[in-house]
């Protein structure tokens, strides 16, 4: 079970294969992309700030969280730093587990507390080339309301 924060892309299939286990029966991945618009504007692309050392502890602790208390066999997350482009992932979380209850629980688990708790800003770059800075604990409250009225 890990938690990281890289600058370079994220490689999907390394990340799958981290937490393979032929005790498993469920692999839940939630790839969190870079989309073209955020809150009616057109994005061009994002950039994303960390302040690494309590990211990765805090990242670490939530990753634990999961673990105890979800019946899981592996979770691992990678959230990246840097200019990022449409479509690039942004954030990576798979969760391994015998049955897929505990898969699906956990990965939302992780990724809603992510957004909620980790020092993480994004900088989104507009089409029409005006930029700013945006808390992405902002972004996840407003994930959590608009997610009470439709299932992702």
């Amino acid at each position: 079970m890990r938690f990281s924060v890289s600058t370079t892309a994220i490689d999907v299939a390394a990340a799958r294969k981290s937490v393979a286990d032929t005790s498993c029966g469920a692999l839940v991945v939630f790839e969190g992309w870079i989309r073209d618009h955020n809150e009616g504007r057109q994005v061009e692309r994002l950039e994303y700030e960390v302040y690494k050392p309590l990211a990765e502890k805090e990242g670490a602790r939530i990753i634990e969280e999961a673990g105890t208390r979800f019946a899981v066999s592996n979770v691992v997350c990678i959230h990246r730093e840097g200019l990022l482009e449409l479509s690039d992932v942004a954030v990576i979380v798979c969760v391994t587990s015998a049955h897929r209850a505990a898969a699906f629980d956990a990965c939302r688990y992780v990724i809603d507390e992510l957004k909620s708790r980790l020092p993480i800003w994004k900088k989104e770059h507009y089409v029409n080339g005006i930029s700013e800075w945006v808390n992405c604990q902002n972004c996840a409250r407003a994930g959590q309301s608009a997610g009470a009225h439709r299932h992702d």
